[in-house]
């Protein structure tokens, strides 16, 4: 999803409020998908997984879905170990609510 036509999603991504922004059936799946490997990748269902083929995806680009959001994890742990931030030009609006830490249970 690149473009203007896009902004809405993107914006809804940097927020973390993925509610606020109309995504199709499909993406909406693999998004919930995408949250449970992020979270809690060992509550994966074969249920699950069958819910993202009947809507359309295809075992390679669940897989790479799989890929995609363990490598995008490993290196934000990496970069919040190591106390690394986006430059601001890459974020002029400054950092995404989403890219921020949750606050430590009490």
């Amino acid at each position: 999803m690149q473009g203007e036509q896009f902004e809405a999603q993107a914006q809804a991504f940097r927020d973390g409020e993925l509610d606020t922004a109309s995504f199709t059936e499909s993406e909406r799946a693999l998004l919930d998908f995408v949250a449970t490997v992020t979270r809690h990748a060992y509550r994966v269902t074969d249920e699950q997984v069958q819910g993202l083929r009947d809507v359309g995806w295809s075992d390679a680009q669940i897989a790479e879905a799989v890929y995609v959001t363990a490598l995008f994890s490993f290196l934000v742990r990496l970069a919040d170990a190591f106390d690394i931030h986006p430059l601001p030009q890459y974020e002029p609006s400054g950092r995404p609510k989403a890219s921020m830490p949750e606050a430590p249970p009490p």
